[in-house]
């Protein structure tokens, strides 16, 4: 059984027809009871005054006196009869004629028996039965009146049929409020499964659909989800359209140096270097998104060092240069990223600063509230004030005298952006030239300043 609204039907079903049962049968015996004391007490009433009644004669024989309780006793068969059974003999109603009432039992002066017998016509009857000692009687008598119980018996049938009746309405309306609930509780849901479908059909973005709070995070989480997966989408054909910018240009110049009538073999092979680099550098790139799409709290790398490693490197690289590159900052910041993927932000920037730069680079780590803050400036010549844009854009080269495939600022900003940090181009006001600020979030429990 897999819906939902079903199994909650049924479980309702047999829980209500459960419940409504005891309580119907509790009801009823209440009831019931009430009606036959209600009953008996008539009875009770017409005994008494039986009794109240009861005389012997001089022979002891028992008989009535002024007894005008029912003219129901003077019919024959009415279905009300007495019977006065003593030492001297028995008296009887009328309403009794040629039939006889079951034997009374011992006489007990000390209570009333109440008991089911069959009537003089097979009906069914209630009999109370009494003994008492009058004066001059020379023994106990029993006194017993017997009514029919037809209409005790109708009352019944009438409240059992209008429980029974009340109690089914009653239990089928509950279970049919429980269903409507169920299926009104669950429009959301199936909202949901509507809004997923047409995402999967595409012609919709994402759920955005109107949730109660316990489904709200559920939709909030899947729109998280179909967005990751829309990121994740546009990176990887930002990816490829990089790498086919980048391949472009080398395998031009291979085809044309291999196919003139004098072919340059050291220029082609130069240029598939070149493309051995480019592929290598983009195979790293896309290992550095993918661990940073699922990257665990616990990664976690220190800028400062990884300035420094980085540093290191380009001063023997620029050696013949002369360059100045000074790293500074707080050591105990610690982001949340892969130490890989900061090495290849990082040297991304400074590797640019490097080629511009024409004495000195700095950088400089520090904290900006939730983000490490990485300033790297170079005294180069500067971004001109509308190529901010265009100096991040995949591609893009503002210099195309200097080597390059124009990529390495468009990949830091896109590594940037996938651990939520971002990357800010502008002027330098301390050495004139290029001032390129990386803000990344500091990494839980390890990013206070001189924490560890």
């Amino acid at each position: 059984m897999r819906s939902l609204t079903l199994r909650l039907a049924l479980l309702t079903a047999l829980w209500v027809a459960a419940g409504l049962a005891v309580t119907g049968w509790f009801v009823s015996d209440i009831a019931m009871r009430q009606i036959e004391a209600a009953a008996d007490a008539r009875i009770s009433d017409l005994l008494d005054a039986v009794v109240a009644a009861a005389a012997t004669d001089d022979a002891g024989r028992p008989r009535l006196e002024r007894f005008r309780a029912s003219a129901e006793f003077d019919r024959p068969l009415s279905g009300q009869y007495w019977r006065i059974t003593g030492p001297g003999g028995t008296a009887s109603s009328r309403s009794l004629w040629d039939a006889d009432l079951p034997p009374p039992g011992p006489p007990d002066l000390s209570a009333t028996r109440a008991l089911d017998v069959p009537g003089p016509r097979g009906e069914h009857m209630r009999l109370l039965e009494r003994s008492v000692e009058l004066p001059g009687s020379p023994g106990p008598l029993t006194v017993q009146v017997a009514v029919a119980r037809d209409a005790t018996d109708a009352d019944l049938a009438r409240l059992h049929r209008g429980i029974g009746l009340a109690f089914a309405v009653l239990g089928l309306g509950l279970v049919a409020g429980v269903v409507a609930q169920v299926v009104w509780q669950l429009a959301p849901l199936r909202a949901v499964r509507r809004a997923l479908a047409e995402v999967r059909a595409g012609t919709r973005d994402r759920l955005a659909v109107p949730a109660p709070a316990e489904v709200a995070p559920l939709v909030e989480e899947v729109d998280a989800l179909i967005a990751q997966n829309q990121e994740t989408l546009e990176r990887a054909r930002a990816h490829v359209g990089n790498l086919a910018h980048a391949l472009k240009t080398p395998v031009a110049v291979i085809l044309n140096a291999l196919d003139r009538p004098a072919p340059n073999p050291e220029a082609a092979l130069a240029q598939a270097r070149a493309l051995e680099g480019i592929v290598q550098h983009h195979l790293a790139r896309a290992r550095s998104a993918a661990l940073s799409g699922a990257q665990s709290l616990a990664a976690h790398a220190a800028p400062l060092a990884v300035a420094k490693e980085v540093a290191g490197a380009l001063r023997r690289l620029q050696a013949d240069r002369g360059l100045s590159i000074a790293v500074s900052g707080d050591a105990g910041l610690r982001v949340g990223a892969d130490r890989q993927d900061l090495i290849e932000i990082i040297g991304n920037v400074m590797e640019n600063a490097c080629k511009w730069a024409q004495a000195r680079i700095s950088v400089e780590i520090r904290a900006a509230g939730r983000d490490a803050a990485i300033l790297v400036e170079d005294d180069g010549p500067g971004l001109p004030a509308d190529g901010v844009a265009e100096a991040i854009a995949r591609g893009v080269r503002l210099d195309e005298t200097a080597p390059g495939s124009g990529l390495g600022l468009a990949i830091v900003a896109d590594l940037a952006g996938l651990h939520g940090g971002r990357l800010i181009l502008g002027r330098s006001e301390r050495f004139g030239g290029t001032l390129a600020r990386l803000e990344l979030p500091l990494a839980p429990g390890r990013g206070s300043p001189g924490g560890r």
